[in-house]
């Protein structure tokens, strides 16, 4: 039986994320029109527009995943993207988030550290006709210096903290959003650069899997 991803992709839009205060219409416009099935594995393709993660890489101490729709919607909205922007999207796994991030700012550059998810990512979005996205391979949690300053940067994942080396990647005014962990209570969080300084705000209570290289460090045992 043919799956009608069309169809599933408007019930995304209109069960999942408009009713849960996403109010930029260019992210709800990308969103019916982005085939999110394209950024996933054979075997998951069916359930492609679940509101859940979806697992695209089960390497070892690399366990991969694209964020439920909802929960990407809010969090790319919280970056109040702007036309002319540059974007940061760190650990963007097979690209869906990159691919709409591109939708909405003038470039985005995506940091991938696992070199066969950055080689899938390029295809899938040169496959879409994104032309307006890089994807580099490197250490995530260090950014992407080189190539910045950024008007926002997408973490892909839950996070203890933010490295100083990446908020300082952020222009001032920039914008960074992640789910920050406490004490195991997740919060969608929004770090913003004021000059040579930088506040953080919860903006809603969220989870997410933890993006490698941002999670809790491994405790002792004795």
């Amino acid at each position: 039986m043919m799956i009608d991803h069309a169809t599933q992709r408007l019930n995304m839009v209109e069960s999942q994320v408009r009713p849960s205060d996403v109010t930029d219409r260019r992210i709800t416009r990308a969103m019916r029109e982005i085939p999110r099935e394209a950024f996933v594995p054979g075997p998951l393709k069916s359930i492609a527009y679940a509101d859940e993660p979806l697992k695209v890489s089960d390497a070892a101490h690399n366990q991969r995943y694209i964020l439920a729709p909802r929960l990407l919607a809010k969090l790319v909205q919280l970056l109040e993207i702007e036309p002319d922007g540059m974007v940061l999207d760190v650990g963007p796994a097979t690209g869906y988030s990159t691919a709409l991030l591109a939708r909405l700012g003038q470039a985005v550059v995506a940091l991938e550290e696992d070199a066969r998810l950055a080689e899938r990512t390029q295809e899938v979005l040169a496959n879409q006709g994104v032309d307006n996205a890089v994807v580099i391979t490197g250490n995530m949690s260090k950014g992407a210096a080189d190539e910045g300053p950024y008007d926002a940067i997408l973490i892909n994942g839950a996070v203890v903290d933010v490295p100083t080396a990446l908020l300082d990647q952020l222009k001032d005014g920039g914008r960074c959003v992640a789910v920050s962990i406490d004490n195991g209570v997740g919060r969608a969080t929004v770090w913003r650069r004021h000059g040579m300084s930088f506040d953080r705000r919860p903006a809603f209570d969220a989870s997410a899997p933890y993006l490698p290289g941002f999670e809790p460090a491994a405790g002792f045992i004795f």
